[in-house]
């Protein structure tokens, strides 16, 4: 009696975990299958109004502020027409190198009227590149 009370609660278990994942899987975009960052809502070659919404997606690693470095643990960067940070280095703050130590996802940004390059880069707690696998940049024009 042990035993089927035991399974039945393992075959509880291993669906309300299946389902959870399925969830996950499905609110995830199709472009997150490999580890790294993406925009969640910016594709290239978009076309955008000022100020614009900026969702920021990571996998492979987990978002949070700033701080001690952690393996595994980080936060984005928004370099404006800058290409990625070299793995080891600091991201520089300043109007072009924008910090979201806070642990954000999202932003409004505004830019002036023109074609920029933009490149999400996640770093660790204390603003150290991940390198260029933990990059993405993209094309935009803003009206």
């Amino acid at each position: 009696m042990k035993n089927i009370f035991f399974l039945a609660i393992l075959i509880a278990f291993e669906s309300c975990t299946q389902n959870t994942s399925n969830s996950t899987q499905e609110a995830t975009s199709e472009s997150t299958s490999e580890e790294g960052v993406y925009f969640v809502n910016i594709e290239e070659g978009s076309t955008l109004s000022s100020p614009f919404a900026l969702e920021m997606g990571v996998t492979g690693m987990q978002v949070e502020p700033k701080g001690a470095p952690r393996a595994g643990y980080g936060h984005h960067h928004l370099l404006i027409d800058d290409t990625f940070a070299p793995e080891g280095t600091v991201v520089v703050a300043d109007e072009t190198h924008i910090h979201y130590g806070g642990g954000q996802t999202s932003d409004s940004v505004s830019l002036d009227p023109g074609a920029y390059k933009l490149t999400l880069q996640f770093g660790d707690g204390m603003h150290v590149s991940y390198g260029e696998k933990w990059a993405k940049t993209i094309s935009v024009t803003v009206e």
